[in-house]
This record gives structure tokens, sequence and C-alpha cells, in this order.
């Protein structure tokens, strides 16, 4: 059974980081390409992030130049570094897989609070 397992989350104050590993397990993790969504309380969940099998990225306008997905193959991992992080940066994130045959994957989410 295919598992996404995120890790990292937690509180942060406004201005500070925090860096997001997803750990993937049972896939062929470099045909798959990754995304972070979140989930903020109260509304829809978007796409923060995506990281394609070649490594081409794009990022919600609400994060860019802020937040920096990467995926390291090898460990079948993705990572989302956030800096400069924002109250309304405040969600529970997700990691997502996608692959061939339109194989999708989710992870349970992992908690982000940003607050003073």
């Amino acid at each position: 059974q295919v598992q996404l397992v995120e890790s990292g989350g937690g509180l942060a104050q406004p201005g500070g980081s925090l860096r997001l590993s997803c750990a993937a397990s049972r896939l062929f993790f470099s045909n798959y390409a990754m995304s972070w969504y979140r989930q903020g309380p109260g509304k829809e969940r978007d796409l923060v992030a995506r990281i394609s099998t070649g490594g081409n990225t794009n990022y919600a306008d609400s994060v860019k130049g802020r937040f920096t997905i990467s995926r390291d193959n090898g460990k079948n991992t993705v990572y989302l570094q956030m800096n400069s992080l924002k109250p309304e940066d405040t969600a529970v994130y997700y990691c997502k897989a996608d692959g061939p045959f339109q194989r999708t994957y989710w992870g349970q989410g992992t908690q982000v609070t940003v607050s003073s």
C-alpha cells in the first residue's frame, strides 16, 4: 500500500521558517510529480507548489519567493522550505503524488501554525 508521510509542521513565529518533508513508500517515486497543498480553516484545499518528474517547479502567487519545493529521488522524499512565514500561511499542509495512469495519492497532512 502506497504511503505518503508528512513531517516538519509545527508552530512558527511570523517571519520564521519551517521545512516540511514528505516521505513516500511503495511507489516508483521518480515517476511521480509531487505537490504540496494546504487547507486553512474554513477554506478549500489549494495548490501551494508542484515539482515535476524532471524537476520543473511552479508556485502559487502567494508563496512565490518565500517557499521552495525540492525532491530527492534517492530518498523518495519531497520537501517544502518555507521562509518569511505569515499568519495567513497557517493551514494543514498535504503532500500529493500524481503518477502514470492517473494514479493519485495523498498524505495525511501536517499542521503549520504561524503566530506570535
